[in-house]
């Protein structure tokens, strides 16, 4: 990770309906407008010099989904990391995560899942994103179009015997989703991901209602002071996966907030964030990632 601004430039903005039904058809550069302003001074700015980094498009069901691909310049064969982004969309946290990963040596694909209902990035309001785009979205459509970024992977550099995901806030719910979806998942890591809530036929299980069916261990990342995540759900959740067996686990910062990894924010908090982002790094080897 470096502080040099990142070659997002490229990307630009177009939005507007196609004959395929997809509202967002491409990426643009820079943060989510509902998260300005920007905090300059945490914010990370990894630099692409010896990546292959920038937008692809994934064939779906009824068209072709936008994304951001980050991966080392040279060599193929890469193993494959999912990025699922916050309500805010692939923005410029989200493909710097990419980027980070990428230096790693990891092929790392954010998809936009929000794109047949809206652009998160371009709403002010959170209130309209999570009413108007988010709250549309179905869970079963989510992991159809992960499925297809793993099979695009596959045939473009990707290694998808290594398989892992992450994702952070309502992506971190996903992580949890996607580790009970895929069994060619080798490992999880989800970020302050929502644990229960309400079920009805867009959303039919939470985390809480899966751990017995995870084909995968995940690491589950949680801060104490989280005001959308009761502590008791995450307790929940941490009796429920050592009542299923399986390798799974949860860590908590006593001290955070939630979203604290995210470093263009206020709520960022850089012990957790940096310790969190070494116990990912040590996760996803262990189990082969």
């Amino acid at each position: 990770m470096t502080n040099t601004q990142p070659e997002f430039d490229s990307l630009v903005p177009e939005v507007g309906f196609t004959r395929r039904g997809f509202i967002v058809t491409a990426l643009g550069a820079g943060f989510a407008l509902a998260t300005q302003p920007i905090a300059a001074q945490t914010a990370i700015k990894t630099d692409t010099e010896g990546l292959l980094a920038g937008e692809i498009k994934v064939p779906v069901k009824g068209g072709e989904l936008v994304a951001y691909r980050a991966q080392p310049a040279t060599g193929s064969g890469f193993p494959l990391v999912l990025v699922v982004s916050e309500i805010f969309g692939v923005h410029e946290y989200i493909a710097d995560v990419c980027r980070r990963l990428a230096k790693l040596g990891y092929q790392a694909i954010a998809p936009e899942l929000f794109a047949r209902y809206g652009d998160p990035r371009k709403l002010g309001n959170v209130q309209e994103i999570l009413s108007g785009i988010v709250a549309k979205v179905p869970d079963a459509e989510v992991m159809a179009d992960l499925d297809a970024c793993v099979a695009w992977a596959g045939g473009n550099g990707g290694n998808t015997a290594r398989l892992g995901i992450t994702g952070f806030c309502w992506g971190g719910r996903i992580t949890w989703l996607y580790s009970a979806h895929n069994p060619a998942v080798k490992a999880g890591v989800a970020w302050y991901g929502r644990l229960d809530g309400e079920i009805n036929d867009r959303t039919p299980k939470y985390p809480l209602d899966l751990a017995g069916e995870l084909k995968a261990p995940v690491l589950g990342l949680y801060g104490g002071k989280d005001q959308g995540i009761p502590f008791d759900d995450v307790e929940s959740m941490r009796a429920a996966i050592a009542k299923a067996g399986g390798k799974s686990s949860i860590h908590v910062y006593a001290d955070a907030p939630h979203a604290f990894h995210a470093d263009y924010r206020p709520s960022y908090r850089k012990e957790p964030a940096e310790d969190g982002w070494n116990r990912m790094k040590e996760w996803f080897k262990a189990h082969g990632v």
